[in-house]
């Protein structure tokens, strides 16, 4: 006997509007704790308003884009002539629709593009149309500059803005024009935005006066008890950094010593998270005796501290300290993306003074040329140089919030207006992730390391070009001659794989450039055991470009650490009893991972 099942359907969501009321009222009151937050540092004095220098450029650039269509008028004519022609052909397209008629539409976003996901936005008339007028709207204002007879760092300056603009202008960001966020509000009547607000409310005030947005749940994510856990100690420190030594987990080890370098502009434990992502610990595990130094978090006491002060009190004192407790005089070293940089300085300071200090040089996506430095070339002009220097001036730093904030505009709608679309508007509390906490735990630069390297390297590019000048030295990348292991990260909009190629040829020794799948961190942070990217070596590195590059290229699966683990361990393979952290000389000062990177901006 077969019995016949039925689906049980669904119960219709019912609108409640008491509940509405009650949850609109929530977020008023949350509105108002939110412009409080914003307000209560001005009227103290904490925080003195005035319109931020980055505006004077936008200005300034959409200006000279204005007046190259305005000073003809026929140029001018066309063009609106264009953009009204690609309305009245959605016009007609959204009307044939709406009488039934098939109609392909005017324009479609990119496969891609994640903020039209969802099915509502082509199968709905309403919110296919607004989507279509806002993306036949940025085009135009795209080709607007793309057409424009500008200089190329306008170009640069004005395709960079207007991108922003759209972005934060997609009708995704907004309650009435986004389906999902309408569906959750009639869902849960109103109980996303009450949560969204207060969520808003707790985030201006955690920003003291701005907002701070929220990228990852705090919870359960604690440096040195959830992430940055492997075992070492501190057995050095000065004012500038504190020098940790890893304790073994092999009877032997190579001979020579592993020092990192990491970026000062983020912290160390990007390179040690939670311990299955953890390269550090990897790197013990593969019997390396590995020491890293974690910066400190400067204030304006240090403002003063330079690029030579980094170089003398960073890596060569980190050497001097390692000679001391290994005996061994050569360290292999590793760069991570400006600490990349402060190392091939390094390099080419020890080549010049004839110091043999180093085995081996690994860069993780960093460079030493910055003629294809990407869309952070857009912040960088003596303009905008010098008004940077005068804040800094005050201040003696510059805070990690204003750095970090321009790096997720490299990113915006990942990494803005997507957090903004989730935590205000759905009142979604973002998941705990402990890449994304690391990318919020910014640190300050000071004044006088932050201008040395905006000029030398952005703005003058000098060390690539052998005029960078340090400790009253006169800096040769190609008096550099120990092998480099160059890695580069194929979607990288910080350290692009073009420039770390192009860069690969100013060294002077053996360069091994290796570009791995992914971008700026997951393709560096990419352990074996994951199994996921790729990556693809080429010997061929002189006179070609990526794409160049990639045709003679052969594609690994999986992680490039095995790859680098081999390559070191060609170079010396040497092996000794394993060390413990420290010794009569250098006492342990305290465990890994420090105070110095506890220190919050």
């Amino acid at each position: 006997m077969s019995m016949a099942t039925t689906d049980t359907p669904k119960p219709e969501t019912k609108f409640d509007a008491e509940a509405f009321a009650i949850n609109v009222a929530r977020a008023m009151e949350s509105g108002g704790k939110a412009l409080a937050a914003y307000l209560k540092p001005r009227e103290s004095g904490e925080v003195q308003d005035r319109p931020p220098a980055e505006l004077a450029e936008v200005v300034k650039t959409f200006t000279s884009v204005a007046e190259y269509w305005l000073s003809d008028s026929s140029r001018s004519s066309d063009l609106q002539t264009k953009l009204a022609k690609d309305y009245l052909d959605l016009w007609g397209s959204a009307a044939r629709r709406m009488a039934g008629q098939d109609a392909p539409p005017a324009i479609a976003p990119s496969p891609r593009d994640k903020r039209f996901a969802d099915p509502e936005w082509k199968s709905n008339q309403f919110f296919d149309f607004v989507m279509q007028l806002y993306l036949l709207t940025t085009k135009w204002a795209q080709e607007l500059v793309r057409d424009a007879e500008l200089d190329p760092h306008t170009r640069r300056k004005a395709e960079f803005y207007v991108q922003q603009v759209a972005n934060a202008l997609s009708p995704s960001n907004f309650v009435l024009t986004n389906p999902e966020v309408l569906r959750e509000t009639v869902a849960s009547s109103g109980e996303n935005l009450a949560r969204g607000l207060t969520m808003l409310a707790e985030d201006i005030a955690a920003g003291k006066g701005m907002l701070k947005i929220r990228q990852s749940n705090p919870d359960n994510l604690v440096v040195g008890v959830n992430m940055a856990t492997t075992p070492g100690k501190v057995i050095y420190q000065n004012e500038m950094m504190q020098l940790i030594q890893y304790s073994p987990t092999t009877e032997t080890v190579l001979r020579t010593p592993l020092l990192i370098v990491p970026p000062w502009i983020n912290k160390f434990y990007i390179l040690d998270l939670k311990p299955e992502k953890s390269y550090i610990k990897w790197c013990v595990d593969q019997g390396i005796t590995v020491f890293v130094i974690s910066w400190v978090n400067p204030d304006k006491r240090l403002g003063n501290k330079s690029w030579e002060d980094y170089m003398k009190e960073g890596p060569l004192t980190a050497m001097d300290v390692i000679e001391k407790l290994t005996g061994e005089m050569k360290v292999h070293t590793a760069g991570y993306c400006v600490g990349g940089t402060m190392l091939a300085t390094t390099l080419a300071w020890l080549a010049e003074k004839r110091r043999q200090r180093v085995s081996s040089a690994t860069f993780f996506a960093a460079q030493v040329d910055f003629t294809h430095a990407g869309d952070l070339l857009v912040f960088v002009d003596e303009d905008q140089i010098a008004s940077l220097e005068q804040d800094m001036k005050a201040a003696g730093v510059l805070e990690g919030s204003k750095m970090a904030m321009a790096f997720n505009m490299l990113r915006s709608n990942d990494l803005i207006w997507s957090y903004v679309v989730s935590n205000y508007l759905k009142g979604q509390q973002p998941s705990a992730f402990d890449l994304l906490h690391w990318n919020s735990d910014a640190t300050r630069m000071t004044a006088s390391n932050h201008s040395y390297y905006l000029r030398n390297c952005y703005l003058e590019n000098r060390l690539s070009t052998g005029t960078m000048v340090l400790d009253n030295t006169l800096l040769d990348l190609s008096k550099v001659k120990v092998p480099v292991y160059n890695l580069a990260t194929r979607e990288d909009h910080i350290a692009p794989a073009e420039s770390v190629l192009y860069g690969s040829q100013f060294f002077g020794g053996p360069v091994k450039y290796v570009l791995s799948g992914s971008g700026h961190i997951a393709g560096v942070v990419n352990p074996p055991a994951s199994n996921k990217y790729q990556y693809w070596t080429n010997d061929n590195i002189k006179d070609v470009n990526v794409a160049q590059w990639m045709k003679g290229a052969v594609e690994h699966k999986g992680s490039w650490w095995p790859d680098w683990r081999q390559w070191l361990g060609e170079l010396d393979p040497e092996q000794v009893p394993a060390r413990v952290p420290g010794n009569e000389a250098f006492p342990p000062i305290e465990d890994a991972p420090g105070s110095y990177v506890r220190v919050r901006a």
